[in-house]
Formats: C-alpha cells, structure tokens, sequence
C-alpha cells in the first residue's frame, strides 16, 4: 500500500467529517479536494467511495443520538417511548420526496449536473440565501423550538427541501436547515432534524450506489472505503458538536459567506483547469 495514498484517503474522509453536517456542501468540498489530490483508483471505485464514506458519518449521529433515536430505552416513559416513535415516523415522511426523486432521476443528475460550474453556483446561491434569511431572522421568535414540536405536515415540506440537495454543490443539510427555519423551526431543531434525516437518506444513497457498483471490491479498496468511514465517524462526532455549540449563540450568516467564497474558488480553479487544458 502506498502511504501517499492512504493520506489521501485520509484527508477525503477529515472533508467528509467536516462538511456532511455544517451547511456548507460536501460534495463541492469533496469534487474541489479529489482534482488536487486526486485518489488512484477507477472512476466508478471513486463515484462509490464519496458517497459510501458518509456512512461514517451516519455512524456519529446514531452515536450522539442514540438515546433519543431509540424508542425502546427502557430509562424512557411511555410517553417518551411513544414521542420516539413518531419521530421516527415524521423522519421517514420527511424523506419520502427524496427516496422518489432521487430513484427516478439519479442518473441523469449524475450526467448533467455532476459538474464544477453547477457546484459553484448552487454554493453561491444558498450561501447568499442564507444570509438573506439571518437577516429577515435577526428579531424573530422561531414558533418550533424543539424537534418534537415539528408536525407531520412541517416534516413533509421540509423533506420538498431537501430535494433541492439532489442538486451537487446545494448541501443536504443547508436546504433542510434553510428550509425548517423557513417553516418555523429554531435553529437548533432545524439542525437536528437534518441530523436525523440523514440517517436514512444517506444510508439509501450508500446502499444505492454499493449496489450499482457490486460487492467485488480488491483488499486495498476495502481497506480504503473502512478508513474513510472511520476518519469520517470521529470527524462528524466533533463537527456536529460545534455545529451545535455554535448555534447556541451565533446564526448562520458565517457559512454563508463562506459558501460564496467556495463558490468562487471552485469557479476559478476549474475555469483556470478548462483554459490551461
């Protein structure tokens, strides 16, 4: 094994830690960090890979949220027990838009989307969104200010938003977050809810594309795909930390200006790419 490479594995897996939960698009991360690294595998190894890793990623938010997810704790009520559930529920309603959309037309995303210039235009876009909705928020008192409080009906517009992820460069939790506090939602529950909602989306999307690739891995891609997922675990556990310590006390305009600013540099870096090309 070439250990440059495993480097490389390393530092996809840290990009995946860090951007899968902050509103910040990993996938644009993820498209920028490969053309400067650029792993040495086959193109279809590669597509699984950035999307298999995020099952890492998953693994933190079952870990930190166990308690909560789980409706058969017996440290909790019935009452308690019974409120799991329907979140449960309310999260697979929530997620009905995507699993329909992204079946129907991941193919032809992967065809005519997956490209630089449509991540860095989604990247400018919701950053700017973003900011424009701090600024609307600045004085306002959110109606729903945990996760519980989100009805069946909240849960629903909120998985229409998160369609818009289907689009590279939008960011799963960015339309979810931007589109629950459009609907009421405080931004610690429109956070959480994004948590949750990735559990099933992204477990759906990792067994989609391990499916479409087969199981016939070599050792040393095994080996690769289990240390992205491990290095993407630990690094989700302290993203989504301060992503929540964070937004205690500040807002969102921060990940805003900072997706404008990707945007930018994803636009240069591959227009420079195509003209030296």
């Amino acid at each position: 094994m070439d250990f440059i490479e495993f480097l490389k594995v390393v530092v996809l897996g840290i990009v995946e830690g860090f951007t899968e939960w902050l509103p910040i698009s990993s996938t644009g991360h993820i498209i920028l960090v490969d053309e400067i690294i650029h792993l040495n595998v086959t193109e279809e190894f590669m597509e699984m890979f950035r999307v298999v890793i995020q099952l890492g990623a998953i693994l933190a938010v079952v870990v930190l949220y166990f308690r909560r997810l789980n409706p058969f704790d017996p440290g909790k009520t019935r009452g308690q027990k019974l409120a799991t559930i329907h979140l449960w529920i309310k999260i697979a309603v929530a997620c009905l838009p995507a699993a329909i959309f992204g079946l129907l037309f991941d193919d032809w995303m992967k065809v005519h989307l997956y490209n630089a210039y449509v991540v860095a235009a989604m990247l400018v876009v919701y950053g700017i969104l973003f900011i424009m909705l701090e600024n609307r928020n600045k004085y306002t008192e959110f109606p729903i200010q945990r996760t519980g409080q989100i009805s069946y009906q909240t849960a629903l517009y909120i998985g229409l938003f998160q369609v818009l992820a289907l689009v590279p460069g939008t960011s799963r939790s960015g339309a979810t977050i931007l589109g629950a506090m459009l609907l009421g939602c405080a931004r610690g529950a429109a956070a959480e809810f994004s948590f949750f909602l990735g559990i099933p989306v992204m477990f759906g999307a990792s067994l989609l594309k391990l499916v479409k690739f087969g199981f016939a891995f070599s050792g040393l891609e095994l080996f690769y795909l289990l240390a992205g997922m491990v290095i993407a675990f630990a690094v989700s556990v302290y993203s989504i930390k301060f992503l929540m310590g964070y937004i205690r006390r500040n807002d969102f305009k921060v990940f805003g200006y900072y997706r404008i600013v990707l945007g930018v540099i994803v636009l240069a870096f591959f227009t420079a790419k195509a003209l030296i090309g």
